[in-house]
């Protein structure tokens, strides 16, 4: 349940920090709601955030059939995703060693295009459930036009790298001596009271899902 290591993923800087488990790899997928794609269009690098979703050891990703990201991605352009949540502020004692506690996930590869109607729809599907357990069995599905300007890509989960860095600062020896505070200020992300649309029918309760929301 491995990444095999490649000359493009190979960690050279830090290599401590680096992993390639599997299941470092996919917590940090199902973790976070975006994901950032790195392509190349025409000679012009572009990177562009998008929700993703996992399927076992594959990452779906989804957009407009007029993205230019995703018509690229769907002829073979190669690709780079990357994904990074934020755990806290690591402040030194000496400005060279701050840093940023972290863990992040680097994905090479190419994509193909889901064009089974029954795969495309489940890959809708389980990225909807993926941001709120419980939602798609009770919202509108979408109809035939919304469908066809849907465009769903597959990405095999074959070449990819992880690096987590956790704990205080590493500071030089000699400066555990100077008066300066040093810590981690944590970072989280809070989850707020849902707010209903102003237009939302007489009579509709807050789903049992929502109370209190949890990924």
């Amino acid at each position: 349940m491995t990444f095999e290591p490649t000359e493009r993923t190979e960690i050279h800087r830090l290599p401590e920090n680096g992993r390639f488990d599997r299941a470092s790899a996919y917590s940090i997928l199902d973790e976070a709601f975006i994901c950032h794609v790195g392509f190349v269009d025409d000679g012009q690098p572009f990177v562009i955030p998008t929700i993703h979703a996992r399927d076992e050891d594959t990452l779906l990703l989804h957009g407009s059939v007029a993205s230019r990201m995703l018509r690229n991605l769907r002829d073979g352009g190669p690709l780079c995703v990357t994904v990074t949540l934020l755990d806290g502020l690591v402040l030194a004692r000496s400005a060279f060693e701050h840093s940023m506690n972290y863990r992040s996930v680097v994905i090479l590869g190419t994509a193909t295009e889901i064009t089974d109607p029954d795969e495309k729809l489940r890959a809708m599907e389980l990225l909807t459930e993926r941001i709120v357990a419980g939602r798609w069995p009770e919202i509108r599905h979408p109809n035939e036009a919304e469908f066809r300007k849907t465009r769903m890509l597959r990405l095999p989960l074959e070449e990819a790298s992880v690096k987590v860095r956790t704990g205080p600062p590493d500071e030089e020896e000699e400066d555990y001596e100077l008066d300066v505070w040093a810590g981690v200020v944590p970072l989280m992300q809070k989850v707020g009271n849902p707010l209903a649309d102003p237009l939302l029918k007489a009579g509709v309760e807050l789903p049992a899902y929502l109370q209190p929301y949890r990924r």
